[in-house]
């Protein structure tokens, strides 16, 4: 059975690198989830060209499969935000996250996952995000509610 309407999740990079990197875990089990069109993956080109660049340079031998399984997978591309979105991240986040952030608050998703709890989980990032903010566990605890209420 299938939920009503696919959820649409946005995935940091971390999460990403982790679900290529290990078969097992709540990362690759979003991915999993992803690749059988039980939820729409939605990621942005920075979260694509981070991923790219940390695997060459730390896990080189996951390079070929993460490619294609982004090819497969072909996720949701979240548009480019504009520079005054980015700014308005800026001001809750880390530099480096600020145009995902940004990215994904301009998308129509129900979850961003992320294993970045230290920049992500502040108020503010939060607060600047109308969705929930959570790590793959937890995104797999409210996925498994979700799917256990269309049962009953």
């Amino acid at each position: 059975m299938a939920l009503p309407e696919r959820w649409r999740v946005f995935l940091d990079t971390n999460v990403l690198i982790a679900g290529l990197a290990s078969s097992t875990g709540a990362s690759a089990a979003i991915l999993d989830l992803g690749e059988a069109e039980e939820l729409l993956i939605v990621v942005s080109r920075q979260v694509l060209v981070e991923a790219d660049r940390t695997l060459l340079a730390k896990f080189p031998s996951l390079i070929e499969r993460y490619r294609a399984f982004v090819k497969n997978l072909s996720p949701f591309l979240a548009d480019d935000p504009p520079v005054a979105l980015v700014k308005e991240a800026l001001q809750c986040i880390h530099v480096n996250d600020a145009p995902i952030l940004a990215a994904a608050k301009q998308e129509r998703l129900n979850y961003l996952v992320t294993l970045n709890t230290r920049h992500f989980m502040s108020p503010k990032a939060r607060a600047f995000l109308p969705v929930p903010i959570v790590t793959p566990a937890e995104f797999l605890v409210a996925f498994r509610i979700s799917w256990e209420s269309l049962s009953t």
